[in-house]
């Protein structure tokens, strides 16, 4: 029979806008073409195509494998599965230095439209039009694939929120609430536009340099195939890949608070370029993510601050004079593609404009919170029952069907839309073991670096601060 969906585009959108926890959507995607998205079949619609993979260690230390200590190689998906499978085949691949059971690999943040550029009618394959979004399909996502332990480090988004399609294997995510921040250690170094990463190491925390991680409270949960996890905007997340090989799609939906948030995100830029630019180059401290290309000028750096300012005044004025007629028109439904996650993908300054567009979602009242219709379609993420002193991943039991938590039985509930730079290593097994010197403890060490200056100058705190500031006076 046709396939009837527990909840409405305009329902689901609503909830999508309003819910400010993470929640599991359900049953809303048996149709999708996007699910056959398996690598088999990836590999061969690519055919003979390689992407770039994130290589990294195994091994559990105290310190975040950040993007900055892995490796990068250029496979195609059929070497990818021929690895992960541990065929013979792989022994002289681009896989060749990497042992699967010491190495993970993780094809991530990877642009659907980039990726199937000669194939445009595939985009259509993921319809978030399900989800209230019409006309956001594959060509508004990002594609992620991974082996068993493959993760990105414990970090918040600083635009949108974010819906997750689980293809292929499960994942696991470890996600904290906006108000402990405090306890992940927010830091920019490893430096990423719109990424704030933890210093705990979530999967093996180190508390006596990290003593207050022991206040937060995780949420964990499990992501199944065809399955969609909603990340409410700021929710901090870890993720891994705990079958051996997995697939998801995810596409970011843009907020008001985008604005003001660009505005931060330019603030930090400009300090942390500004910054650690002036260092000398040879003291080997990675401190740019390969997920940018370079060190942007203060010229740019200011250009793009003005931009996201004057953007952000707009979509004030817009929205007051908007209120009388907003509650009759609705939201509009199309989001700005040319800007999705980062400055740096398809967006730059003089182009930025465009985001004053988009500030036109709805907001639900408190009371619609109170009508979120959880259920077996709408699942809770629910908080652990315990404050973390270590990461557990021992199931905590449900205590109702229509709560969700890890447990044996059922497997419920990513991430950015970033750009990446081939780093190649001439040592395959050198660089996936370095680390950033900055990362590690270092009990010896009494004088400041530059890195210490910069967690407390360009912590999230004092860059709202600063921002509130610089657009009071924008409006004076």
């Amino acid at each position: 029979g046709e396939d009837v969906k527990p909840f409405t585009p305009e329902k689901t959108k609503e909830i999508v806008m309003s819910l400010q926890q993470p929640a599991v959507f359900c049953n809303m995607v048996g149709d999708w073409p996007a699910l056959q998205w398996n690598v088999k079949y990836l590999s061969a619609v690519l055919g003979g195509k390689t992407i770039q993979f994130r290589l990294g260690l195994k091994t559990v230390d105290l310190v975040p494998q950040f993007e900055t200590s892995c490796s990068y190689v250029e496979a195609t998906l059929e070497e990818f599965l021929a690895w992960s499978c541990g065929q013979p085949s792989c022994l002289s691949g681009p896989f060749s230095c990497y042992d699967y059971s010491k190495y993970w690999a993780y094809a991530d943040y990877k642009y659907i439209a980039r990726i199937f550029e000669d194939k445009p009618e595939i985009f259509q394959d993921v319809r978030w039009a399900d989800f209230g979004f019409p006309g956001r399909s594959g060509k508004d996502s990002t594609l992620w694939i991974g082996s068993e332990g493959a993760n990105t480090p414990c970090h918040l988004d600083s635009y949108g929120c974010n819906l997750v399609l689980q293809v292929q294997g499960r994942k696991r995510w470890h996600l904290f609430p906006p108000g402990d921040t405090s306890f992940l250690y927010p830091t920019r170094i490893p430096y990423e536009e719109s990424s704030i990463f933890s210093k705990v190491n979530i999967a093996n925390p180190d508390l006596k340099r990290f003593p207050e991680f022991k206040n937060s409270t995780a949420h964990v949960v499990t992501l199944s195939p065809g399955q969609v996890l909603l990340v409410p905007r700021h929710w901090w997340h870890y993720v891994e890949s705990i079958d051996p090989v997995t697939v998801s799609i995810n596409s970011w939906i843009e907020l008001d608070a985008d604005h003001e948030a660009r505005v931060e995100e330019a603030i930090t830029r400009m300090l942390v370029c500004a910054i650690k630019s002036a260092e000398n180059p040879s003291d080997g401290d990675l401190w740019l993510n390969p997920t940018e290309v370079e060190a942007t000028s203060h010229e740019i750096n200011l250009q793009y601050l003005n931009k996201a300012v004057s953007a952000y005044l707009k979509c004030q004025e817009t929205s007051v004079s908007g209120q009388a007629r907003s509650s009759s028109t609705g939201a509009r439904q199309r989001t700005n593609a040319s800007c999705k996650k980062r400055r740096g993908v398809g967006c730059e300054p003089e182009s930025c404009t465009s985001l004053t567009q988009e500030c036109d979602f709805p907001t639900a009242k408190a009371e619609e919170l109170q009508k979120i219709p959880f259920g077996p379609h709408l699942i809770q993420v629910l908080p652990q029952s315990h404050k973390m002193s270590v990461m557990s991943a021992v199931a905590v039991e449900s205590g109702g069907g229509d709560l969700l938590h890890e447990n044996e039985g059922e497997h419920f509930g990513k991430l950015h839309c970033k750009r990446k730079r081939l780093l190649m290593s001439n040592d395959c097994e050198t660089a996936a073991h370095q680390m950033d010197s900055d990362c590690r403890p270092c009990t010896s060490q009494t004088a400041l670096s530059t890195n210490d200056l910069l967690d407390c100058l360009v912590n999230p705190r004092v860059i709202s601060l600063v921002a509130q500031l610089l657009l009071e006076r924008m409006r004076v």
